[in-house]
């Protein structure tokens, strides 16, 4: 692959998308009072990226794109794994939903910087949905169905 020739504006365009959509799951993960939030994932967003762009802009090939995909995924994953705590105090996990969320928005903001509009969007809108709707779903689907009070996975924190 030769290198891309993107316009300053385009570069912008995919940083501001991924940073403005880290900064949107962080701002979520803040009104849930959770640790790592706007901040944390907007720079997640921000990094991301911004490596994918390089990569792009510098061109290499596709197997050079795949290898930092996998190298950005996996160190992110690496670090949504120091929010996962066990609580032996309340007997459950917490901090899943969170390192979930860091680990999408880096996958997101790779989809930013490739330029995949249609896919980031509609990924986006279907993770806030998730995130802003998904516990009082939960909440109601434990009332009608009924939850284990036994079950730790039915009180996951978020």
């Amino acid at each position: 692959m030769t290198s891309q020739a993107l316009e300053f504006g385009d570069i912008l365009l995919r940083l501001a998308a991924a940073g403005a959509s880290g900064c949107l799951v962080g701002l979520n993960r803040n009104l849930h009072h959770q640790g790592a939030g706007l901040r944390t994932y907007g720079l997640v967003s921000l990094s991301t990226a911004g490596l994918t762009i390089g990569i792009l802009l510098t061109g290499g090939d596709a197997e050079a794109l795949s290898r930092v995909i996998q190298g950005i995924m996996a160190g992110v994953g690496f670090l949504g794994g120091g929010v996962i705590l066990r609580r032996t105090d309340v007997g459950r996990i917490t901090g899943l939903t969170s390192a979930a969320a860091v680990w999408f928005v880096a996958g997101l903001s790779v989809l930013c910087g490739l330029g995949l509009w249609p896919l980031t969007g509609a990924l986006l809108a279907i993770a806030l949905l998730i995130l802003m709707f998904g516990r009082t779903v939960e909440r109601f689907a434990e009332r009608l169905l009924g939850a284990d009070p036994e079950d730790d996975e039915a009180h996951e924190s978020r």
